[in-house]
């Protein structure tokens, strides 16, 4: 159990660093990350017709910071941490919600997301956790029924 725990701890550690060096790479370039008006709109997948996708070290960040027991299926098409237009984790949102914006650049999206998931698969190599790209649902599904 100790084991785990070390290995929880060392994801996350490693995760907030990831999430940093996206936040700073996104203030360093506003021009190519676009403008978020905040307006929610791309949290309603369906409506939005997007995906987000996320990673097991990613999961285990939200649920350190947030507390597994808060870890909310997502039934719908739209985030359930979305709230009234706002998000309700926002300090500790995936790497996609901090990359995306309707009104960026998709190649300097796209870039940052590279290198952003090589980083995510290199901390699961590293940890020895299996390593899948998963879309937010089943993701997030798949945590709340365990």
């Amino acid at each position: 159990m100790v084991e785990r725990e070390e290995v929880t701890n060392q994801a996350v550690e490693q995760v907030g660093l990831v999430y940093a060096w996206l936040d700073t790479q996104i203030r360093e370039h506003p021009d190519s990350c676009g403008r978020c008006d905040a307006c929610g709109k791309c949290c309603d997948f369906e409506t939005f017709d997007h995906r987000l996708f996320v990673t097991p070290p990613e999961l285990m960040y939200l649920a350190a910071k947030v507390g597994g027991e808060k870890i909310k299926p997502m039934p719908t098409g739209r985030c359930p941490y979305n709230i009234i237009v706002a998000c309700s984790i926002y300090e500790y949102r995936f790497a996609g919600c901090r990359i995306f914006c309707c009104k960026g650049d998709k190649d300097f999206q796209s870039t940052l997301s590279e290198s952003a998931l090589k980083r995510f698969k290199a901390i699961c190599t590293e940890l020895g956790i299996p390593y899948r790209y998963m879309d937010l649902a089943a993701a997030l599904n798949s945590f709340a029924e365990s």
